[in-house]
């Protein structure tokens, strides 16, 4: 979709007026900045789909740091193609590596809690399996990748059922064996109010640290507690050390600037 994006109905106009058909092109993936390498594969891919016979060679795995000036990987291959897939591999390179980046920072940051960092599914249509690669590659945790593969009932559905007891009650008669069921609560009351009825994990939204601390003593370890709202880079160490289990954190995919990776002939 992304390679089709970019050469529309006619192709590559620039090289193939300017690129002589039969010239080859020896290249270097380059690091610009320090961060941590995530969606090379997608380079290489991207690639290979104008030219099957392309010879690419990866010199860094993704989920490894990188520094500035640092090779990533090089390739040989029909200049036309090289040329052709230049941006569209580095888009999603520098995305997931942005992403994989800003998620080892959360990561480090609760580092000796025992906190985990996860992702949302606030993520780029189309490319939330990639994205959550990405936070994979940082050392970060998936939530649910969508609608269907976890029940998590949130404000709006307690709204929509009448109440916590309802929602819950009708979730647990609806899920099968091997599904999990989480609950948004806003408060300490909801939450007295769903422990009895309980759901697998208990996301605890826009809680105050005072409250999150009250929250983890309220339930003594039967529920999972996953942290929600509120989260960066500023407050993570101080609700992480609260004793939640889970922290979840939008920003991871909805606010990670792409790491510059840049693409020179050798």
């Amino acid at each position: 979709m992304a390679l089709a994006e970019d050469l529309g109905r006619a192709g590559d106009l620039t090289s193939q007026a300017c690129v002589p058909e039969d010239a080859r092109l020896s290249v270097a993936w380059t690091a610009r900045r320090p961060g941590v390498l995530s969606g090379l594969s997608c380079a290489r891919l991207a690639l290979h789909a104008l030219t099957p016979e392309a010879r690419f060679e990866v010199l860094v795995q993704d989920g490894d740091p990188i520094a500035p000036g640092q090779v990533l990987a090089r390739a040989e291959a029909p200049a036309r193609a090289v040329l052709s897939a230049e941006r569209t591999g580095l888009n999603l390179a520098g995305r997931l590596s942005g992403i994989a980046t800003l998620t080892r920072t959360y990561v480090d940051a609760v580092a000796g809690t025992g906190a985990r960092i996860t992702d949302t599914r606030k993520t780029t249509p189309g490319l939330r399996v990639l994205e959550k690669y990405a936070v994979r590659c940082g050392g970060g945790v998936n939530h649910r990748f969508g609608l269907d593969d976890a029940i998590l009932i949130k404000d709006n559905h307690v709204a929509a059922c009448g109440g916590v007891r309802p929602a819950l009650e009708r979730a647990r008669a609806a899920a099968g064996h091997l599904v999990k069921v989480e609950l948004e609560v806003d408060s300490l009351d909801q939450l007295a109010e769903a422990l009895p009825l309980a759901p697998d994990v208990i996301m605890l939204d826009n809680f105050s640290l005072a409250d999150l601390r009250a929250a983890v003593a309220m339930t003594a370890g039967r529920v999972a507690l996953e942290a929600s709202g509120g989260v960066d880079l500023a407050t993570v160490r101080a609700i992480a050390e609260t004793g939640v289990q889970v922290i979840s954190v939008g920003a991871l995919t909805h606010s990670a600037p792409s790491l510059d990776i840049g693409l020179d002939a050798v």
